[in-house]
């Protein structure tokens, strides 16, 4: 018997004439945006029904602004949102899971500085269910004694175990150092604020903070829109204040300036986080801005991740996005290298930066971002889930769905002049932002570079 010859990939995609041809891209499919209902119940909260797949599910997101001034407040919001599914005056925690269980559903409680977040799923035929269990938790939360005590030591501990770990630290630091001291740096409670929280002192924030007024509330799936949003308000009409959700305050504008070296005693690898002022996907620039910002590290085949990964191999991945709060907009953009190459890496991020706004993306270069833009955006709402908090997020933005199909026609209209135009907001001189490392190690290749705060 011949046994079969292997082949590498790059000998099966060659011929006698060369290397074989790639099929030109395909123009890509024109979304549609789900049939929705989207309107504001008596309480202020506003609810987003949309039907979306076939699959019988229905994905439910609740939105509550949940911005504090106190220094104590991302403790008390932590415990809050750990122990809000916990158990209510009319169910235990066991019987809210029966419950959920029985229409195959599940819900989940996370906070950050911006939001109060709640998300889960259940079978459509459960959705009255859902919500029921859900308003039961809005209105009714009891936050028992022992639950707040197991909940805050698992937290303690939590705390310090992501106080170790360089990427939290990284944030952190880029944190402090673009925005001072506003509440939007408080993402990670001090453990000593978290071990003084009482249960008294949860259940006092409640009926402050969990408020309909202001907060926005997603349906996706195969359900009837009108009927969801029925239920909606027949179920969560209880829930009731006079008072708004409180939103977080605005953000300052994040200004170009020096990297700040920060000292991570005997770390064998840095962490490189720099940031500069964007756009709300609201403003008429963003398409072009979002394409130049793939071209330069929003993706695999963007030039950052060509230079220090396949190139240099400084890193195992370099990534350029976007944050975006209300109103707001920024970029973001990190990497992970050994100490030994950190200061190069550095070197290249801004060369990539320099380039990009000297040497704008050519066309071909425009058209492979726009095509991944417009495909990722189609993908990323093609499941339920997908869509809810694609939604969401538009809901925060003040933008309808329509966006979904409007947004890939203006990315289609973008010009090749127009993405240079946008590409100007990459130089250097725009960005700050962290290096997180072994000062011992760098510091001297640091200030050969110039443009970095030595500790």
């Amino acid at each position: 018997m011949t046994r079969a010859t292997h082949r590498s990939a790059e000998e099966i995609g060659r011929t006698e004439l060369g290397p074989r041809p790639l099929p030109p891209l395909g123009e890509p499919r024109t979304g549609r945006p789900p049939v929705t209902v989207d309107t504001v119940l008596g309480n202020g909260l506003r609810v987003i029904a949309a039907r979306h797949g076939v699959v019988p599910m229905v994905e439910l997101r609740l939105r509550i602004p949940f911005a504090g001034e106190d220094p104590k407040h991302p403790a008390l919001a932590e415990l809050l949102a750990e122990t809000l599914l916990t158990g209510t005056e009319r169910r235990s925690r066991v019987q809210m899971d029966t419950d959920l269980a029985a229409v195959g559903g599940d819900l989940n409680a996370v906070v950050d500085p911006e939001r109060l977040s709640v998300y889960g799923n259940a079978l459509a035929t459960g959705l009255d269910t859902l919500l029921d269990v859900l308003a039961d938790a809005l209105t009714g939360a009891a936050y028992r004694e022992e639950e707040i005590t197991g909940e805050r030591a698992r937290l303690v501990e939590r705390i310090a175990v992501a106080r170790s770990q360089p990427r939290v630290i990284a944030r952190e630091e880029l944190q402090r150092h673009r925005y001072g001291d506003h509440p939007f740096v408080r993402e990670v409670p001090e453990a000593e604020d978290v071990a003084a929280v009482t249960a008294e002192e949860v259940r006092a924030l409640h009926p402050e903070a969990v408020l309909p007024r202001g907060s926005v509330l997603v349906l996706v799936g195969d359900i009837d829109p009108d009927q969801a949003v029925a239920a909606v308000e027949r179920i969560l009409g209880s829930w009731q204040s006079e008072r708004s959700a409180r939103e977080l305050p605005p953000l300052p504008v994040v200004q170009g300036g020096d990297v700040k070296l920060v000292h991570r005693p005997g770390a064998v690898q840095s962490q490189l986080r720099f940031s500069a002022q964007a756009l709300p996907r609201t403003d008429p620039q963003y398409p072009a801005l979002q394409i130049a910002n793939l071209t330069f590290g929003g993706y695999f085949s963007s030039r950052l991740v060509e230079n220090i990964r396949e190139d240099k191999g400084y890193t195992y991945g370099a990534h350029s996005s976007f944050e975006f709060t209300p109103g707001n907009g920024t970029l973001l953009v990190d990497a992970d290298t050994a100490s030994e190459v950190t200061a190069a890496a550095l070197l290249e991020t801004r060369y990539e930066l320099a380039r990009l706004a000297l040497v704008p993306p050519t066309e071909s270069e425009v058209e492979s971002a726009r095509q991944y833009a417009i495909g990722g955006l189609l993908t990323s709402t093609a499941s339920q889930s997908g869509m809810a908090s694609t939604l969401v997020a538009l809901a925060v933005a003040g933008l309808s769905q329509d966006w979904l199909v409007e947004h890939p026609e203006r990315l289609r209209e973008v010009t090749v002049e127009q993405v240079a135009e946008a590409a100007k907001r990459f130089a250097p001189t725009s960005f700050t932002g962290v290096v997180v490392g072994d000062a011992d190690q760098l510091a001297d290749q640091m200030r050969l570079l110039g443009g970095v705060v030595l500790p």
